[in-house]
């Protein structure tokens, strides 16, 4: 087991049989010890936090393997917090897919001049460069087929993924009743085929999740929900 990559949530680790090895952390991200998904910095650590995400990743990426939504997993070990996946290649130096259901986080700082908080948003896609240095800038289709990151074709299927699965996630958590906000996902290009496939994690980590009004912490919805 070779260590490859040193992440703000997930150190990566290659193994001999080609697939690689996440090890999830208790480091979350945010800013001034308060947590936002939607931030480029890691701002506080949580115990408990890489376990409770991994637990509900694995939920999630299970569903989506029974519904034969294409993702990077492979299996989890809870104890161990790590998670095998298969080989990708990232768009670019990275993309993150944001797919909002509420108006909040940074929708809401860009478009406050015309957005309500909380107003509700139909399923709205969105990406992101993943670039610490610019504050992770969104980008357009255009942008992503000029800039030769990815394809109209390929944005077409990432944007499709997105809303799938986004509302997978969306109507697992309200069987418990609990409401998506918005959820942050990473995808790749897989096998010979360059096939598009979820990657990364679905956890308390990348999304806003709310009950009755009220924001539920990483931790939290893990024990909400499972």
């Amino acid at each position: 087991m070779k260590h490859v990559y040193t992440g703000k949530t997930k150190d990566v680790y290659a193994l001999e049989d080609g697939n690689y090895l996440l090890q999830f952390k208790d480091d979350v991200t945010g800013v001034d010890g308060v947590f936002d998904p939607g931030a480029n910095t890691v701002g506080l650590t949580i115990e408990g936090a890489g376990r409770s995400g991994l637990k509900l990743t694995k939920y999630f990426f299970e569903v989506l393997k029974e519904k034969e939504i294409p993702t990077h997993y492979v299996n989890a070990d809870i104890e161990k917090a790590t998670m095998t996946v298969k080989p990708a290649e990232v768009f670019g130096n990275g993309l993150e897919v944001i797919c909002r259901y509420r108006a909040v986080g940074s929708f809401l700082r860009r478009y406050g001049l015309y957005a309500e908080e909380g107003q509700s948003l139909d399923a709205f896609v969105e990406v992101t460069i993943k670039d610490d240095e610019r504050e992770d800038p969104p980008i357009s289709e255009d942008a992503l087929d000029m800039l030769r990151i990815l394809s109209k074709e390929e944005y077409k299927v990432l944007k499709e993924l997105t809303t799938q699965i986004s509302n997978v996630v969306k109507e697992e958590l309200a069987k418990k009743d609990i409401e998506l906000y918005d959820i942050k996902l990473e995808f790749g290009r897989t096998g010979e085929d360059k096939q598009i496939v979820l990657i990364d994690e679905i956890s308390g980590g990348n999304m806003r999740a709310y009950k009755d009004g009220e924001y539920i912490e990483p931790l939290e919805l893990e024990k909400l929900f499972l």
